[in-house]
């Protein structure tokens, strides 16, 4: 088992991603030298400008479903398209980049005796008929669905993650996270709250699919960052995926007038058709996250929104 040291050589895959650039700066922050490995396929070269100064950090320009062969002591893998409208947008890529992507980590982490941290989802618990969802509940999702491409590579990621740990003795972790966001997301990321913030600084029409009662959870990017670090340096070795989330539940309705007021907007709600296997509720339990990472998220929904609205109304030109 590789044990962390006070400056570790860390890929990071998708790094230029929304969670990726936070999880770059935290992890230059606290001294590590850090491989930032992305093909930009999903997200922007922008979120690195900060990082570029830094002689710890290394941009490597890669798919990850190419194989890799370089030297590191830890690996975070987060590359993946997140967003329905994202990994929808050609589902065979993204099947390919989940799965392909998720072998070649492993095998790397393997020939490295490397601690490897595995970014899994809520998805995989599909639309539930549990609730909240438990790390031990197996999910509810459709196999043959437009959201299956992600849903279930991601379901098969996590099997391969835990079959290499029989097999190989691999320490590798795995986290669901659940709805993450805050500053650096895109506006065109395509998920709930970029959609509902752009819209309302716009003062164009909210657009809500379905009537707003379906339930999401959200967890401030800030938050899901410090589980994820936390997961990485325990080191009790869960024998499980671990929930990575906020568990105050709250409706799209909710938080689209929450937004609303917060912006001052003159919009209106425009409500269209729930598209295609949405899950009507989405909550963890983040029992295990309390237990074994001594974890709790911080940033309230009304805090972490105006921060992000900050970042949208300073990013519109």
């Amino acid at each position: 088992m590789t044990q962390l040291t006070q400056s570790a050589r860390i890929l990071v895959t998708g790094g230029a991603g929304f969670i990726g650039t936070h999880l770059c700066q935290r992890l230059l922050e606290l001294g590590h030298t850090v491989i930032c490995l992305d093909n930009f396929s999903s997200s922007h070269r922008r979120g690195l400008i900060p990082l570029d100064d830094n002689d710890r950090f290394e941009l490597l320009e890669q798919d990850v479903c190419q194989p890799l062969d370089i030297k590191t002591d830890l690996i975070y893998h987060l590359a993946s398209p997140a967003s329905p409208l994202r990994y929808q947008a050609d589902p065979i890529i993204t099947s390919k980049t989940i799965a392909l992507g998720t072998i070649n980590m492993l095998e790397l982490a393997v020939k490295n005796k490397s601690r490897m941290f595995h970014a899994s989802t809520s998805e995989i618990y599909g639309s539930p008929l549990s609730h909240p969802q438990t790390e031990s509940y197996w999910g509810n999702v459709n196999p043959v669905g437009i959201r299956s491409c992600y849903d279930e590579a991601k379901r098969f990621a996590e099997s391969l993650c835990f079959d290499y740990r029989r097999q190989h003795g691999l320490d590798v972790r795995v986290g669901r996270l659940f709805n993450t966001y805050g500053p650096g997301m895109l506006p065109d990321d395509g998920r709930v709250i970029p959609n509902l913030i752009k819209q309302a600084l716009a003062d164009d029409a909210i657009t809500i699919y379905g009537d707003g009662s379906q339930t999401r959870s959200f967890c401030f990017i800030s938050d899901t960052v410090e589980a994820i670090q936390t997961l990485m340096t325990v080191l009790a070795v869960p024998d499980n995926p671990v929930n990575i989330g906020n568990p105050s539940e709250v409706t799209i309705q909710q938080v689209a007038e929450m937004i609303c007021r917060m912006t001052n907007t003159s919009s209106n709600f425009s409500y269209s058709v729930l598209p295609e296997d949405d899950p009507p509720s989405r909550c963890p339990d983040i029992s295990l996250a309390r237990n074994t990472l001594n974890w709790n998220p911080k940033v309230s929904l009304q805090e972490g929104l105006a921060q992000t609205i900050q970042h949208f109304a300073m990013d519109t030109p």
